[in-house]
C-alpha cells in the first residue's frame, strides 16, 4: 500500500512538471522591413519579447546564414513574466540589393524553434 501511495505521488509530480514550459511572446512584429539602407552601414533591429511561461526561458544559441548578422541576447535565463530586448546587428558592408535574413532562436520555449526576420534593400554608393 505504501508503495502505491509513493508511486501515485511520483506520477502526479511528473504530470505537473511536464505542463510547465517557457513561452516566447513577441511585442510588435517579429519581422522588420526598414526600406533602403546605404551600403557600408551597420544597422540594428530590436525585438521585445516576454517569457509568458511558468519556467525560466533559456536562449541557448541562434542560427543565421550569414556571419554579417548577429543576435545579441541575454546570457542569463529570462524569468517568467520578464521582458527583454533582443538586438540584431546587420553589417551591410559588401552587400548590395535585396537582403533577407531569418534568424532561428534555439531555446527551451514551447513550440520552438522561434524565428525573427528582417528584409532590407542595400543601396550601393556607386
Amino acid at each position: 500500500m505504501r508503495t502505491l501511495i509513493v508511486l501515485t505521488i511520483c506520477i502526479l509530480n511528473s504530470a505537473l512538471g511536464v505542463s510547465q514550459v517557457a513561452e516566447f511572446k513577441f511585442y510588435g512584429k517579429n519581422k522588420r522591413y526598414p526600406g533602403k539602407v546605404e551600403e557600408g552601414k551597420m544597422i540594428t533591429f530590436e525585438y521585445e519579447v516576454e517569457n509568458t511561461g511558468d519556467v525560466p526561458l533559456i536562449i541557448k544559441d541562434y542560427k543565421v546564414a550569414c556571419p554579417c548578422t548577429k543576435l545579441i541576447y541575454p546570457s542569463k535565463p529570462i524569468m517568467p513574466n520578464e521582458k527583454v530586448v533582443l538586438k540584431v546587428t546587420f553589417d551591410t558592408k559588401g552587400k548590395i540589393a535585396y537582403q533577407d535574413r531569418k534568424i532561428e532562436i534555439i531555446s527551451n520555449a514551447k513550440g520552438g524553434p522561434h524565428f525573427i526576420r528582417f528584409r532590407v534593400m542595400v543601396d550601393n554608393k556607386e
